[in-house]
């Protein structure tokens, strides 16, 4: 029986101004998969996360979460934006950000009970962050911050993760814990597409892979399609300092 997919996106393009940065975008994403979306600067690969989620507008396409629209399917989706995007001077602590991920079920003008920051603990203890709760985002390193966000996610306890540059700029520490979550995750049978822009540890950290520059070039199980064809043909001539590979 086949199952129905998590993510079916068809023909997607969006622009910035009048420059094209999708362009007829076509994929589907499976349940329990653990997803890489990699590509170089420019790609279109924080686009693609910001327009299937309708917080940038698409010029053409469909856009399918579980069969549905995203505004029916949103309270069953969770988004880690990248830590760039976000203003982490604003007067507020650790435990108040990750409550923030269950607002979605609580309710904007009610105030979180005992049982929803006992759940907001939990997340931040399993994020290592537990004796981090009371301090403000402000004073936390990268990584801490990062694991902060990522616990917002998991407190949603949500069917599918969608995570902006989660590794990028964060310790050997905070991208092992970060990725030992994410398989949780998949384990749990959540499903989870990561922007990622790491070669070196893609065959390591991800079984699918979706490489992107503007169109779709490649997608699929990553032992089949993360092959140095692809790989030159998703980063042209702005792929530096690669290696190759076997196989």
């Amino acid at each position: 029986m086949n199952m129905l997919p998590v993510v079916s996106v068809k023909d997607l393009s969006a622009a910035y101004r009048k420059n094209r940065v999708l362009d007829r975008v076509t994929f589907e994403i499976q349940p329990g998969t653990l997803t890489s979306i990699i590509g170089p600067n420019g790609a279109g690969k924080s686009t693609l996360l910001k327009t299937i989620l309708e917080l940038h507008p698409r010029l053409a396409g469909e856009v399918r979460f579980f069969g549905s629209t995203y505004q029916k399917m949103k309270s069953r989706i969770g988004y880690v934006p990248q830590r760039g995007s976000v203003d982490w001077d604003f007067p507020t602590h650790a435990l108040d950000v990750v409550l923030m991920g269950l607002y979605g079920k609580i309710g904007w003008f009610r105030w979180p009970g005992r049982k929803h920051r006992e759940q907001a603990m939990q997340a931040l203890a399993e994020m290592g962050m537990a004796d981090y709760a009371y301090r403000q985002i402000s004073q936390l390193s990268g990584g801490q911050q990062q694991r902060v966000f990522l616990a917002r996610a998991l407190v949603m306890d949500a069917d599918l993760y969608l995570l902006d540059e989660p590794l990028a700029g964060v310790d050997a520490a905070t991208e092992r814990a970060i990725m030992k979550t994410l398989n949780l995750l998949k384990d749990r049978g959540r499903t989870v597409m990561v922007v990622h822009h790491d070669l070196q540890t893609v065959e390591d950290y991800f079984d699918h892979v979706l490489m992107l520059n503007r169109s779709v070039i490649a997608h699929g199980p990553t032992r089949e399609v993360f092959t140095d064809v692809n790989i030159s043909r998703t980063y042209g001539g702005t792929l530096r300092m690669w290696g190759g590979r076997s196989g």
